[in-house]
């Protein structure tokens, strides 16, 4: 890594790697082994179902960082709540390796917890590491850096998922994670004397409020509203989870706006500004955060996953792919989780095996009771880390340059750009659709690559620059709490991205979906043009 960025920098990086290696390979396989029968080891739920635990159980995992972040400004500092979330996380991951759906809820406690005590301290922290004179003009790019750790974690995750999935079982895969998660842990361990120094606990002023009336005024409520909502008779949006999540996050965001209402003069601008982008992100994780859910499905049943016969060895002898029968009884449609035959008279239902087939082209589908390879479905979500790790180097040259230009954008213009660009990379969808005459024929999966390619432009631009942005703007005792506000957007966005999903069935005309994507963004992108000029202005008067 470039000499010039802080010693820090290298450690905190694949320390991130390592946490979301065990996460990202978690999460790719979380729906597939919701909707996987129990027969072949999997919890046998039907995709609404599935859809609405995943949304709920990601948005949780990002709810959380509030607490984290808050905690650790307060008493905890950085590298104990990291320590601390990597632990829990850990012994999550492993939890889910134990069969059964006790321990699997007990599990993703564990793992919604962790993680609020490790995301949003460790980018913290190595925000803290650029704020010494020497650093500040290369925060952007210490993101950026960053944030391709990351997503080098994210892409080989899917591979090892694959593999251990297809050779020894789900057990084992999530397993794997845990394992990944400990081996982060030991490389923070060994780094940390390069960022000691800047783990430091911020004292409260006079216009923060005491720990004791937030948990009484925000944490007490949010838990009696959210199991209020959870167990009140009937849904008011659609689930028990849903409106628990919804309800239960009242509080939180109440409070967030209380610290716009309390701050001082000094501080009520910066906070304004990054509440608001904080809202106007929402719309970008509703839409992103579909890749577990609604493209994971396109890719599993719409995707020509068919191994080439030129990596089918390779393939097969790294248990990248499973095999599939072509039966031809199944009359199971894409929107129920087995088939419906009639035996002798009476309706018999049994899991299917070979819906895959059920759009196959003429002229590519096997005879009846042949074998083929197809490709892990899990596989196609390593294509968005895949172009991080690609375009980085290649986004962080195109703003070097402009800036060499002295034409580089804000960061708030970043993260416009980069919600118009995301917007454009639904109407790719659009078109896979239209032109595999809405799913009666297999898609290349060129359209799911292309797709990925655009919104991973998008989030380059605002993502890493969201991160960056929390930490030049926050007041610096509310740093970590805000970078936890950061992760609020994110949760509520995930949550939307699954109740998205759920409407999936409803669709008849699957590119009508990814329009309603695209006027979610489009929308986003408006707002965000509109508001940017007063953005700039804050952002020159707090920044430079």
């Amino acid at each position: 890594m470039n000499k010039k960025h802080p010693l820090g920098l290298p450690f905190l990086f694949f320390t991130e790697m390592w946490e979301r290696f065990g996460y990202y390979l978690m999460i790719g396989i979380f729906q597939l082994y919701l909707t996987t029968s129990v027969e072949k080891g999997g919890l046998g739920m039907a995709r609404g179902e599935a859809a609405d635990i995943y949304g709920t159980f990601i948005a949780f995992v990002f709810l959380t960082p509030f607490l984290g972040g808050l905690l650790a400004d307060r008493i905890l500092g950085y590298s104990k709540s990291i320590f601390l979330g990597g632990v829990l996380m850990g012994l999550g991951y492993l939890g889910l390796a134990i069969p059964g759906t006790t321990y699997f809820y007990i599990s993703l406690f564990l793992i919604v917890l962790g993680n609020g005590f490790f995301k949003p301290n460790i980018s913290t922290l190595l925000g803290n590491l650029y704020n010494e004179e020497k650093y500040k003009h290369l925060k952007d790019s210490g993101y950026n850096i960053f944030y391709s750790g990351i997503n080098i974690g994210a892409a080989t995750c899917t591979f090892i998922a694959a593999f251990m999935r297809n050779k020894y079982g789900w057990s084992y895969a999530f397993g794997t994670a845990g394992i990944g998660m400990f081996v982060g842990l030991i490389v923070y361990y060994i780094g940390l004397k390069n960022y000691k120094h800047a783990d430091i606990l911020k004292p409260a002023q006079k216009e923060d409020m005491p720990m004791s009336k937030i948990f009484a005024t925000v944490f007490l409520p949010a838990i009696i509203v959210g199991l209020g909502a959870w167990f009140i008779p009937g849904d008011i949006f659609g689930s028990d989870s849903t409106d628990a999540f919804i309800f239960g996050t009242i509080p939180v965001v109440v409070f967030y706006l209380g610290l716009y209402v309390k701050a001082s003069i000094a501080d009520k601008k910066p906070i304004a500004a990054l509440l608001t982008i904080m809202l106007v992100s929402v719309m970008f994780w509703a839409v992103f955060k579909q890749n577990g859910t609604a493209l994971t499905t396109w890719a599993q049943y719409y995707t020509d996953r068919a191994t080439p016969t030129f990596v089918k060895s390779t393939a097969e002898n790294l248990y990248l792919v499973e095999k599939v029968t072509n039966k031809v009884d199944s009359v199971e449609a894409f929107n129920e989780k087995f088939s419906v035959i009639k035996e002798n008279g009476k309706v018999k239902k049994i899991w299917d095996k070979n819906v895959y087939f059920r759009n196959l082209q003429p002229a590519l589908t096997p005879t009846e009771n042949t074998e083929i390879s197809l490709f892990n479905t899990e596989l196609f979500q390593s294509i968005n880390p895949l172009w991080v790790i690609i375009l980085t180097p290649l986004v962080v040259a195109f703003f070097a340059f402009l800036k060499r230009k002295k034409s580089e954008p804000s960061t708030a213009s970043k993260i416009a750009f980069g919600l118009l660009i995301s917007a454009l990379s639904t109407l790719v969808m659009v078109a896979g659709v239209i032109y595999c005459s809405n799913g009666a024929e297999k898609a290349s999966a060129w359209w799911l690559i292309g797709c990925y390619g655009v919104v991973t432009i998008g989030e380059l631009f605002l993502s890493p620059m969201g991160l960056s942005l929390v930490s030049k703007l926050s007041p610096k005792r509310l740093t970590a709490l805000m970078m936890g506000g950061w992760f609020l957007s994110t949760s509520i966005g995930n949550k939307l991205s699954g109740i998205l999903a759920k409407t999936w069935d409803n669709y008849t005309d699957k590119a009508n979906y990814f329009l309603v994507n695209f006027v979610l963004l489009a929308f986003a992108t408006i707002v965000m043009f509109m508001l940017l000029k007063w953005l700039n202005k804050i952002l020159k008067e707090n920044i430079e």
